[in-house]
């Protein structure tokens, strides 16, 4: 299999063009689960650890997101079966398509929300704890009254972000008294700045792309032993937010009466950015479901950063290594640099990754309004577009069940919407 060595793999990048690389380095899941157990002491029951402190602060979340009382506290998203998925993907299966609707996901609106609220709410109880603000039985409840708030009220909360994880971390630690801050490039979307203004977070712009805005964060928080920097690029915390979604999933799977097996294969697509989010589902999924689940990764064509870095032996890290420019509708998705802690817990886990096409991530857009109604942002229709490459390799088995993670959406503005919408409709 080709390196990112090999001249032809490099040429096609470069080319911007469509492609599947199918990952040499997939291994085993146990083998590789338990030397990451050994390595980095990650393991299942830290992501079990994860859903139960989230379960635990349910109805202090109700408290400060009254949203959530028709799920009793519990920021979950549905999984929806998708009927005729052809129309959306432009391939027949035979077997059943869901679409896994973290767009919709509650209070943060994006695949963001479990990993960063769930890094907030540690931050917060640590904190808490330092000052002797909680009592053994770590009631979260204790956490929403005047004296904590003026104890989290002196402490900053900063991360890097093109906009959603900064949604994410910023709405929740603004919730609870912080001082939040989110640190964006210039060109990410205006109307993300906006509404985190509107809930009180300072939103500070820079030159420069997504790692420009991560970098001169983390520089700003090391100036302040009460700032506390979410780094999206090395967080064990984030990851194992993320990688709560992959218990409950499956409990949905199978009150969808799906089985997963050798026989019986899940094959999941995630867009993919820094990693992070694709990266904790992954090892969660691997840890759930083992060898019967497959997960590909979707990225921009003049971003394939996680493609980049899992292709490279010795050679390039960054997308502006080979000449890639990381200008991409999918703002989302926009980075050069893959986090190297996700590769390091996923590169033997991840069965490839496929680049897209901008214009084709309007027409999948469009398509899935006009089927479904659901709306979602162009970095979300990314995980659709896999099908088309290469289709021996994704759907050769007729038993297989696809599953489509879809990342974000009901948080855009109605006019920017129909702005994707219409471009979409002229493409299609």
């Amino acid at each position: 299999m080709e390196t990112l060595n090999s001249d032809d793999l490099t040429s096609q990048l470069k080319a911007g063009k469509p492609l599947l690389w199918l990952n040499p380095q997939l291994a085993p899941a146990k083998k590789v689960l338990d030397g990451l157990e050994t390595s980095h002491s990650m393991k299942l029951a830290d992501i079990e650890a994860a859903d139960a402190l989230l379960r635990r602060w349910a109805p202090a979340l109700v408290r400060l997101f009254p949203e959530l009382a028709s799920s009793n506290g519990l920021i979950e998203s549905r999984l929806i079966e998708l009927a005729d998925a052809d129309r959306v993907t432009g391939v027949k299966t035979d077997g059943r398509s869901f679409i896994k609707g973290d767009h919709a996901l509650p209070v943060a609106g994006s695949i963001k929300a479990r990993g960063g609220i769930y890094e907030v709410l540690v931050y917060a109880e640590d904190l808490a704890a330092q000052h002797g603000l909680l009592t053994i039985d770590r009631d979260p409840q204790q956490l929403l009254g005047d004296e904590a708030r003026a104890l989290f009220a002196i402490h900053t909360v900063a991360v890097g972000s093109t906009g959603n994880l900064g949604l994410s971390i910023g709405i929740m630690a603004s919730a609870l008294g912080f001082h939040a801050v989110v640190h964006m490039s210039h060109d990410a979307k205006q109307w993300k700045k906006e509404r985190l203004r509107k809930r009180g977070v300072d939103v500070i712009e820079h030159q420069g792309d997504y790692a420009a805005a991560v970098a001169a964060g983390r520089q700003t928080a090391a100036t302040s032993e009460k700032s506390y920097f979410v780094d999206d690029e090395n967080s064990r915390n984030l990851f194992l937010g993320y990688a709560v979604a992959t218990l409950r999933l499956k409990t949905q799977l199978a009150e969808s009466g799906v089985t997963v097996d050798a026989a019986n294969p899940l094959i999941v697509h995630l867009p993919c950015g820094v990693g992070g989010a694709p990266g904790g589902i992954t090892f969660g999924l691997k840890h759930v479901f083992g060898d019967a689940v497959q997960c590909y990764f979707a990225e921009p064509c003049a971003s394939p950063a996680m493609l980049v870095r899992l292709a490279s032996t010795s050679g390039p890290k960054s997308v502006y290594d080979i000449g890639l420019d990381n200008i991409t509708e999918a703002d989302g998705l926009a980075v050069g640099e893959a986090s190297e802690l996700v590769y390091e817990l996923v590169h033997e886990l991840v069965s490839g990754v496929y680049t897209v096409a901008d214009d084709d991530l309007f027409r999948v857009l469009a398509r899935l309004r006009q089927l479904t109604g659901i709306e979602i942002e162009p970095s979300a229709s990314a995980g659709f577009l896999g099908l088309k490459l290469k289709e021996s390799v994704l759907h050769a088995n007729p038993t297989a069940t696809h599953i489509f993670w879809t990342t974000g959406g009901s948080f855009v503005p109605a006019e920017e919407y129909e702005k994707f919408y219409r471009q979409g409709c002229e493409l299609v």
